[in-house]
């Protein structure tokens, strides 16, 4: 329903772009302790056969609708259990990342499960915008409390004492959460415990006694670890629930400055409840005793939705939450909760949680099912004018963040835009209005869209901006269209046997990624490919890069790349009876950092001054240079780029060459990336700098093992960066190109990998026939896995040039393989050795090489360097 509304832009952007505060949640389980609990629980309180029985619930088909459209699987809930399971298998980090998309922060009731079953709370500030916060629940403290200091192998007789010290004990605990900035609240159950029906006065002493003799009398679990968990009788059905409740609401009212809530569990729960006593309208005694305390009514009270309102409306300490009910009813039944709690309630009062529990798809359905009912609910409101967009937008924001953000005093890292801001935003939705704002910014004529295809071909295409203003005005995103064949082609678009012309992707493009230029009036950005049923396709170039760093950041890792762009400046040839399209550029007497190679900067027809405007231009463009010099053959210069995240770095390197080839060209120069143009003087490479730029990067243990991974992989890993057969042209010993043995050494411009400082190190020997988003995806995936493997760097540090090495002395250095001849063996490294990239990937990249490889071997080597000097 909630596609009956998509016309109000604003709303369902607010919707879609407020991070959610879960004001409720509970830990994920351990991977060793997902046994612990059924998966099936996800979108059900029930338990037992009453659980297998949720199998034909709304509630359930839906969730199974959801996840399987997430997960790419068949529509049925084995589809989906299998599903999950190789998710977590291939990278457990990765998808808990997917799964907590959207949300700000938890607030994390630890007390459900004992402490050895489940992640703990800080552990999920891996997957939150903001640092979790804990939730105590104070009947587990009460039963930690009794099992560590009353009850024991050896009973004792409690007397009034022993309650006072049980007292005290509790009371301490309580305030020190009160003072702990990482206590967000407290949570009580009681609901399951006794019911809600708290009166108003202390228990007797003589009943509480009583109690605690009880739970003393019954002792421990003897095989279990001493903590609440191990007490043979529970907390329930004593006056010690009711003394409990009423110490923490009287210490919270006596604390100084903010007041932490209490949370109540209400209505909606396992069969572990009374129902009739689950009501929230039995707690208004309680809440007239304290009326300075926070209370919130978890999970809407359902079904006593109407009285949960009515509680949060009559009193100004009583908070509404509407979890639970999300996903555990029926999409209808949702939207009706929704509804009857805003019939009476303040939005000031309404809180949003997912109450989650064990496993992250629980997340992932119930933030989906919260922002769609929020767009029907709210959308319904605006259609019959009872509230204005606006005002809907500002409710959406308060009960998705708002609301939780001020009750629980929580400082958040994000902030959302103000009123004032919204009332800027058009009749396109928010990301859109953006979008023009920026292309208007840079008067944009044109718009580029680029991608890199596996030829390392850039490819594009050029669209005039009021198509693409027209597109992002309109109710539908700007996209384009390809076949898919795209991926498919060699550089003379021939299709390879193994494609057809049949299918298409829809391009989004990433307009993180915009930037000016190539030349002035045009913009450009660069894309992501999707299947037609909105996945995301795995042959996408940038789609593997940004699922190989995923994973690494789901591991802890993150890493900074710069690249070293050598390039050779040709004139064209003037000779009309020569075969050569190009020749050398006339200079006198060029060579490495030749500072003759400037002397005629600002000469109409020279190099030197088209280097200005390219500076100026990378400058425009935001890509930052560290420096541009000549390098040793012929014409050949080297620019410096500073070092990016992987996809960043990828897209400037890119971007860079774009404005490399056109500006020279508007000064009557080529430019080519041939790896080897000449073969009488050295080549061009695209050298690469990495370094770990995560916390703990520079620890030998961390770097090394990650260098490890790479060495390991390197034969494979050579396809990918040595990507053409001209490239091997290049790879020859004793010639300060990267040589061809496997190893590394430290400021040893000899070898393939040279160690610089702690863990920034440069790959020598990638070139300018590399698709760079491949390149890194292969190096981070291969490094990564060395991580995890915790692979040993068996090679020595090597200090002279392998080539000219005894085997004896390799072999004391551990050097003992050499990199591929040729493409051909190198891709036979590669069908054996594919390190964990997406086999499907692996496959296309070896099939579309091999059609290179056809095209390219009959041709003699003089006529494969012009042919490659026409194209790249």
């Amino acid at each position: 329903m909630a596609l009956a509304y998509d016309d109000l832009k604003l709303l369902n952007a607010v919707i879609d772009s407020t991070p959610l505060i879960d004001n409720h949640a509970h830990p994920l389980l351990k991977p060793e302790s997902l046994n612990k609990r059924p998966l099936l629980s996800i979108a059900s309180e029930a338990n037992g056969a009453a659980l297998d029985d949720s199998k034909t619930s709304l509630a359930h088909l839906r969730a199974v609708k959801q996840l399987a459209t997430v997960l790419g699987c068949e529509q049925s809930w084995e589809a989906v259990a299998a599903g999950v399971e190789r998710k977590r298998l291939e990278s457990r980090y990765g998808w808990i990342e997917r799964c907590l998309e959207g949300i700000e922060t938890i607030l994390i009731d630890d007390g459900l499960d004992a402490p050895e079953q489940v992640e703990g709370y800080a552990w999920h500030n891996k997957f939150t915008k903001s640092k979790c916060k804990r939730i105590v629940r104070i009947e587990t403290v009460a039963s930690d409390i009794l099992a560590r200091h009353f009850v024991s192998s050896d009973p004792i007789t409690v007397t009034d004492r022993t309650v006072e010290k049980f007292i005290d004990y509790f009371s301490e605990h309580i305030s020190q959460c009160i003072a702990d900035s990482n206590v967000a609240g407290f949570k009580s159950i009681i609901c399951y415990r006794r019911g809600l029906d708290i009166p108003a006065g202390a228990a007797h002493i003589d009943d509480v006694r009583r109690d605690l003799q009880d739970f003393v009398d019954a002792g421990l679990n003897p095989n279990a670890p001493v903590s609440g968990f191990s007490l043979n009788k529970r907390l329930e059905n004593s006056y010690l629930n009711h003394l409990i409740v009423h110490i923490t609401a009287q210490l919270i009212h006596k604390a100084h400055g903010h007041k932490k809530p209490i949370q109540f569990h209400t209505g909606l729960g396992d069969n572990d409840i009374t129902l009739t006593k689950s009501s929230p309208s039995h707690l208004q005694t309680f809440i007239r005793t304290h009326p300075t305390v926070p209370i919130v009514l978890l999970h809407a009270g359902y079904p006593w939705t109407r009285e949960t309102a009515y509680l949060a409306t009559m009193y100004p300490n009583v908070y509404a939450d509407i979890g639970e009910v999300f996903p555990s009813i029926s999409q209808q039944g949702q939207e009706e909760v929704l509804k009857e709690m805003l019939e009476l309630c303040p939005w000031s009062k309404i809180l949003c949680s997912t109450d989650a529990h064990s496993f992250p798809e629980m997340y992932l359905i119930t933030t989906a099912q919260i922002r769609s009912a929020l767009k029907t609910v709210l959308g319904a409101l605006v259609r019959t004018q009872q509230l204005d967009e606006k005002q809907a937008a500002r409710l959406a924001q308060d009960v998705l963040f708002s609301n939780s953000n001020k009750l629980y005093n929580l400082q958040t890292e994000s902030s959302l835009a103000s009123l004032t801001e919204l009332k800027t935003v058009s009749s396109t939705d928010l990301s859109s209005h953006l979008i023009m704002q920026k292309l208007r910014s840079l008067n944009a004529k044109y718009l580029r869209i680029y991608w890199h295809d596996y030829t390392s071909s850039a490819k594009c295409r050029l669209f005039p901006i009021k198509q693409v203003y027209k597109a992002l005005s309109s109710n539908k995103p700007f996209t384009l269209s390809l076949a898919k064949a795209s991926f498919g082609m060699t550089q003379i678009d021939a299709l390879i046997p193994q494609v057809t012309a049949t299918g298409m992707y829809t391009v989004h493009p990433d307009w993180s990624s915009l930037k000016p230029g190539p030349v002035d009036g045009q913009v450009s950005c660069f894309g992501y490919f999707y299947e037609l049923d909105g996945s995301e396709s795995v042959l996408c170039p940038r789609g593997i890069l940004r699922k190989a760093v995923k994973n690494a950041e789901a591991r802890g890792l993150t890493f900074l790349f710069g690249f070293e762009v050598e390039f050779v400046v040709l004139e064209r040839n003037t000779d009309v009876d020569s075969v050569d399209k190009y020749r050398t550029m006339r200079t006198d007497g060029h060579s490495w950092s030749i500072a003759r190679s400037l002397a005629d900067w600002g000469r109409e027809g020279s190099f030197s001054t088209a280097v200005d405007e390219i500076m100026d231009s990378l400058e425009a463009a935001g890509i930052e240079a560290e420096q541009i010099h000549p390098e040793a053959a012929p014409g050949q210069w080297e620019l410096v780029l500073a070092p990016l995240p992987p996809m960043e770095a990828c897209d400037s390197l890119l971007h860079a060459r774009q404005i490399l080839e056109s500006v020279a060209a508007r000064h009557g120069f080529r430019v080519t990336l041939h790896p080897k143009p000449f073969s009488w003087t050295c080549g061009s490479g695209s050298h690469a700098h990495m370094s770990i730029s995560s916390p703990g990067g520079d620890q030998p243990e961390l770097y090394e093992a990650f260098y490890a991974g790479i060495l390991e992989h390197f034969q494979a890993i050579t396809a990918f960066i040595n990507s053409n057969q001209t490239s091997y042209e290049r790879m020859v010993d004793s010639f300060w190109a990267g040589g061809r043995w496997i190893t590394w050494g430290t400021q040893n411009k000899e070898l393939p990998l040279r160690k610089i400082e702690g863990s920034h190190w440069e790959l020598k020997v990638i070139d300018g026939l590399a698709n760079p988003y491949f390149a890194l995806a292969a190096l981070i995936t291969a490094g990564v896995e060395g991580v995890v493997k915790k692979t040993p760097l068996t090679w020595g540090d090597c200090a002279g040039d392998p080539a000219r090495y005894t085997e004896v002395q390799r072999k004391a250095l551990g050097i003992e393989k050499m990199f591929p001849g040729d493409l051909r063996e190198a891709l036979k490294a590669l069908q054996s050795d594919s390190f964990g990239l997406d086999p499907k990937f692996v496959q296309r990249y070896i099939d579309i090489k091999e059609a290179e490889l056809a095209l390219l071997e009959p041709m003699t080597p003089e006529d494969r360097r012009r042919w490659m000097l026409e194209r790249y």
